[in-house]
């Protein structure tokens, strides 16, 4: 089954190419319990026993994720939508606190506090701790991630209860007025089946004069499933989808996108997503970015970016990067591809080699590791050399392609190919060399 929740405020919407029996519970209303019979062949239309606050829509086809949420938008009555996946469990009370902050502006878009319930025993974990929250960003690969609440936000708020700011929202759950969604344009009715649509809304909530909260006082689990469920047909949906929000939204920083993976390619016609964004006045993507996310990273700081590959044979430094592995990923060589992704680093002014949040660490020992960028130096401060050596600050050791084509480090030998590196500089290499980084 694919399916989409869309609430109103006084009504359930079910969007699905199949529904199947279903339980909600709404805040401090009643349970409510449906269900849809089928004829033995499933190919007519159904029949609901249910009281008359759920509607189900059928899509003739399927229509994935986005456009299937977009159609029960379009049929919900009340005057707050509220998104959710099928796979979620609300907590009692969930809902009036998101409702009150859109009572009081109707551009405040909410999401609530999001719990892990587990995919295998579907128990529903009690992590939330007020003192520590996070809240969502992105990387330049247009991921969601989560980091903790800047300083400058937390002082914003009085009470540990208050809702706090987001850069991003992490994907389908949040209430929005449903005069404000139709005034962002809603989705992107482009958009194939799913991905990109949470930071695509969360920009254009900051830049077109919104506000994007996460409030602590309502719970909802949610499944976050190992691998996806349905299949995807053919070609990249979200590189797809991702093109279209960086060439709508991003300005000149689209480009960045484009560097990791390798082109634009085909994405369709945006050009009346375009002029959605001129009607409406939005803001600039560097004042989102100076103002709503200054925390994150810019590429334009970096020395040097791209790929990094050896002089002596054609192989390049290779590492997903992903914070849930920090510290368990071996930074390896690999054949040079030129479609950035695991080859794509920067040098940052801290001597960091990192693509994003993850950094090139050297522990000591037999492997270069992937961890968590902490801007200590350390382990993780490098220097990209006028000879095209990489050095280690700490260790006084250089990077090398040993034979085998294995990374390791080793003392340093002017002259020794292996230990010479091809890097896109963006200043002088001498700088780089004279200056502690």
């Amino acid at each position: 089954m694919q399916s989409s929740v869309c609430c109103s405020r006084t009504q359930i919407v079910l969007v699905g190419s199949r529904i199947e029996p279903l339980t909600f519970k709404l805040s401090s209303c009643k349970v409510i319990q449906c269900k849809v019979e089928y004829n033995s062949s499933h190919t007519t239309k159904s029949s609901l026993i249910c009281i008359t606050q759920v509607r189900i829509l059928r899509a003739a086809k399927r229509e994935g994720l986005i456009r299937a949420r977009l159609m029960g938008a379009r049929k919900a009555e009340g005057t707050v939508l509220t998104f959710l996946d099928s796979h979620c469990e609300c907590a009692t009370g969930w809902l009036e606190p998101l409702l009150h902050r859109i009572a009081l502006n109707w551009t405040n878009v909410v999401t609530p506090t999001i719990e892990v319930i587990s995919d295998s025993t579907l128990a529903m974990s009690t992590a939330t701790n007020l003192d520590s929250m996070s809240v969502g960003g992105f990387d330049w690969n247009l991921q969601f991630n989560w980091h903790v609440v800047p300083e400058r936000d937390r002082k914003r708020r009085l009470s540990r209860i208050d809702p706090v700011r987001s850069p991003t929202m992490a994907g389908g759950l949040f209430s929005i007025s449903r005069k404000y969604f139709a005034h962002l344009g809603s989705y992107d009715p482009g958009f194939d089946i799913w991905g990109g649509e949470n930071l695509e809304i969360s920009f254009k909530i900051w830049m077109c004069g919104g506000t994007l909260e996460i409030v602590p006082c309502s719970i909802v689990g949610h499944i976050f499933r190992k691998r996806s469920p349905y299949s995807w047909g053919t070609g990249s949906v979200l590189k797809k989808n991702s093109v279209r929000l960086a060439d709508v939204w991003m300005d000149e920083y689209a480009t960045i996108y484009y560097e990791r993976v390798g082109g634009k390619g085909n994405y369709g016609d945006v050009s009346e997503r375009k002029a959605l964004r001129q009607r409406l006045g939005c803001r600039s993507f560097q004042w989102y970015l100076d103002t709503v996310y200054p925390e994150l990273f810019l590429p334009r700081h970096a020395l040097a970016r791209g790929p990094i590959e050896n002089a002596a044979v054609p192989y390049c430094i290779d590492s997903p990067v992903s914070h849930h592995e920090s510290g368990r990923t071996i930074v390896k060589l690999w054949p040079c591809h030129g479609q950035g992704g695991n080859q794509f680093w920067m040098l940052s002014k801290n001597g960091e080699i990192r693509r994003d949040e993850g950094c090139v660490d050297f522990p000591g020992g037999d492997n270069v590791i992937i961890y968590n960028c902490h801007g200590g130096r350390g382990n993780q401060e490098w220097r990209y050399r006028s000879d095209g050596s990489i050095y280690h600050a700490l260790r006084g050791l250089c990077m090398e392609a040993s034979p085998g084509n294995k990374l390791t480090l080793a003392s340093c030998k002017p002259g020794n190919k292996r230990q010479q590196w091809k890097w896109k500089r963006q200043v002088s290499a001498a700088a780089s060399d004279n200056k502690r980084l």
